[in-house]
């Protein structure tokens, strides 16, 4: 029900932003960047493209839009998650497994990532808006937590930020894989068991005698 004296219009012209901002994390995870046309977008999000142009100037634009406003806060909730957390690293290791696992089945984040990865070389933008909104942020978030772990003599001696990379390595590779071979017949995997899995494997070389005890 809108407030009296609103009319319809006004609440449809502010929720066009948000609307081309979904329509454009579709259609970027299916057609890839240099693929993607802005017309596209513009009738999946229902408005022209002059509308569109009113928001957005460039498709980069755009696709920063997508990673600042689509993808980015539910990295900003685990990075909050991950500062938060007053337990043992084990515990917080799968909390974010479980979390991260949720966002990837949710949201089409495997599209981008893989379009991401193919495009970089020819749009380095869209690398350096993913690595400084995203990846930066919660790779260092996830190092400063197994480097307090290891100060509390949970974690065993080695390279804080490389254990942060082992944690998230197999989820990357599992949304690889379900982007480029499933498609084409390859067994999929299931994402949130393949986590689970792995965050118990890697708790057995990770963890000091006395954080197992």
């Amino acid at each position: 029900m809108l407030p009296s004296g609103q009319p319809k219009f006004r609440r449809r012209k502010a929720e066009r932003p948000s609307e081309i901002i979904d329509a454009a994390l579709a259609v970027f995870a299916e057609k890839g960047f240099a693929a993607a046309k802005l017309d596209e977008i513009a009738a999946r999000a229902g408005v022209s493209k002059g509308a569109l142009y009113l928001y957005f100037a460039t498709k980069q634009d755009l696709f920063r839009a997508v990673v600042e406003q689509a993808i980015a806060p539910n990295l900003h909730l685990i990075r909050t998650a991950i500062a938060a957390h007053p337990g043992p690293i084990s515990d917080l290791l799968r909390l974010i497994a479980g979390r991260l696992a949720e966002v990837v089945e949710r949201l089409p984040v495997g599209g981008v990532v893989k379009m991401v990865i193919g495009e970089a070389r020819n749009f380095p933008e869209l690398a350096r808006v993913w690595h400084d909104e995203l990846v930066a942020q919660a790779l260092d978030a996830m190092t400063d937590a197994i480097r307090a772990a290891q100060a509390r003599g949970e974690v065993r001696p080695g390279d804080p930020r490389a254990y942060a990379v082992q944690f998230v390595a197999p989820m990357l590779v599992g949304v690889i894989w379900r982007e480029t071979f499933v498609p084409v017949g390859a067994r999929p995997f299931d994402l949130p068991a393949l986590m689970r899995q792995h965050i118990e494997t890697l708790l057995t070389g990770l963890l000091t005698e006395e954080a197992h005890a």
